[in-house]
């Protein structure tokens, strides 16, 4: 039986160099592994991203490109575009289990080996050469690119411990202690934010990159080193911590530009998919496919909006902690409340406020405002940008006449009457709110009949909502929840002011 017809648990039970030539293994680069795996499952119809939605049109057959043009990768894109995702994912590309020669520094292939160590080893021992197995797991080594990171770590330094013990001149290879990337050999090597890492670094990844060298402390060593390197980076014109040295930017194959989902269903998908929630948050709590759009929405406007720096990026982590904090909006209220069971409010928004806080970067007239200022602007905008696919547009309806959907809702809140709709509201009273404002009711029944009870009333707060965002009602927080009234009895019930004011 041929070497590549083997299963797992045959090739593992391979122990010796000898009875590996037999099963008729040949050596292979890590790029052509990676290349006819990729073949193999294409052909089978099998996709090796899976969970990485968006990107089927755009950045997946770039990236397949590059592995079958056996390059190496930089992703470049802004924060949370799961660049780094896409590189651990590349090893489902490797085989299960490759053969290397037993406690080689290098993982060392018994029929090319490139360490000192592996070479003697196969000289003394020739067939009875013990062999053994490294999982596809164990082929993967990642580095964050941070100011400190040095040419020891990614390189290797000489061990004068070593060279004292052995008596063995600085040259000898015997003396040095490698470093991450040769120990990376054979396998996938990730630098992650590698503007980050100082010029003089990048400069020792030249004829690593071209060559094959590396050289300790002006000792040069030939070492074939077997690397996929996979670097990931965010765009030059945003970070200021740095950049790609040009000469290392010429030796990187291929550049993927990665970027944000591309609809609010692709956001959605990634956002079900990646925000952790109980057993019991899933079973007791409704989220409305409304809600759900609206979370996306507000990554969008703030991807879009004035204040937020658009180098910067709005990551894919503020949808999904954002949804996180809205589902445990309402598993607090449903505590407080004492209910078994509920469904998400419009108020319960107030939740996702933190997640947004602390994932924008604001630019100057951002930080003037204030984050939290920002972040409820973010919301709002998102509340109107859906609004219209829901109800008729107020600006149009605004124009008529005769004949406004909105007038009843409108001449009821002028006559004086108002509305506090409190965060943490029993269902009872949170409907007995929302049923005193006559017209409310029929405009959902008009235009957005449900049979689903709690979605009607979380319609009925959306239209509230929706309708102060176009400036037909005035919306104000609360302490302890929202107060809705007439857009013109706000403005004239200021607070008094003194004679210098």
């Amino acid at each position: 039986m041929k070497y590549q017809n083997l299963n797992a648990d045959q090739k593992t039970k391979i122990s010796t160099l000898g009875a590996l030539k037999k099963a008729g293994y040949v050596p292979q680069s890590i790029k052509e592994e990676l290349r006819s795996n990729l073949i193999k499952t294409k052909r089978a119809g099998e996709n090796i991203f899976e969970g990485i939605w968006g990107y089927e049109d755009s950045v997946i057959p770039d990236v397949e490109r590059a592995i079958l043009s056996r390059h190496n990768i930089n992703f470049l894109g802004l924060r949370g575009q799961a660049k780094t995702r896409m590189a651990r994912m590349m090893t489902r590309l490797l085989d299960e289990y490759i053969p290397v020669i037993q406690d080689a520094p290098l993982n060392d292939d018994p029929l090319n080996p490139i360490s000192k160590f592996a070479r003697d080893i196969v000289a003394e021992h020739g067939d009875d050469t013990p062999i053994g197995w490294m999982h596809r797991d164990e082929r993967y080594t990642e580095k964050l690119a941070t100011p400190d990171v040095t040419i020891a770590d990614l390189i290797g330094d000489v061990d004068p411990i070593k060279a004292a013990s052995l008596k063995l001149p600085y040259s000898d290879e015997r003396v040095i202690h490698f470093g991450l990337v040769p120990r990376s050999h054979r396998g996938i090597f990730v630098i992650n934010e590698l503007p980050d890492l100082q010029a003089r670094i990048q400069v020792a990844l030249f004829n690593i990159l071209q060559e094959g060298d590396i050289q300790i402390r002006g000792f040069k060593l030939r070492m074939p080193l077997d690397v996929q390197f996979v670097f990931t980076a965010n765009p030059e014109d945003y970070t200021n911590r740095g950049s790609i040295v040009t000469p290392l930017k010429d030796r990187i194959d291929s550049q993927i530009i990665t970027h944000y989902p591309s609809s609010i269903d692709i956001g959605k998908k990634i956002t079900n998919q990646e925000a952790i929630l109980s057993k019991e948050q899933q079973e007791n709590i409704e989220i409305f496919d409304l809600a759900k759009d609206l979370i996306e929405q507000i990554a969008i406007e703030a991807r879009d909006s004035e204040y937020v720096d658009a180098k910067s990026g709005v990551s894919a982590r503020l949808t999904i902690s954002a949804y996180e904090n809205l589902v445990s909006a309402c598993e607090r209220r449903m505590l407080m409340s004492g209910d078994d069971k509920t469904n998400v409010r419009l108020t319960d928004f107030i939740g996702v406020i933190p997640a947004i806080t602390g994932k924008v970067e604001l630019v100057y007239e951002g930080e003037q405002e204030g984050p939290g200022i920002v972040a409820n602007n973010l919301v709002g905008k998102a509340i109107r940008s859906q609004f219209t696919n829901y109800f008729p547009d107020p600006e149009k309806e605004r124009k008529k006449e005769k004949g406004n959907t909105y007038e009843p809702i409108k001449d009821w809140f002028e006559k004086g009457n108002m509305v506090d709709l409190i965060f943490d509201a029993k269902e009872k009273d949170y409907r007995k709110e929302l049923k005193e404002i006559p017209g409310l009711e029929k405009l959902i029944d008009k235009y957005q009949k449900t049979s689903h009870e709690g979605f009607k009333y979380f319609l009925m707060e959306f239209a509230l909502f929706g309708l102060a965002e176009y400036s037909m009602l005035s919306k104000h927080q609360l302490e302890q929840g929202m107060q809705f009234k007439d857009l013109f009895t706000s403005m004239f019930s200021m607070p008094e002011m003194g004679d210098d004011e």
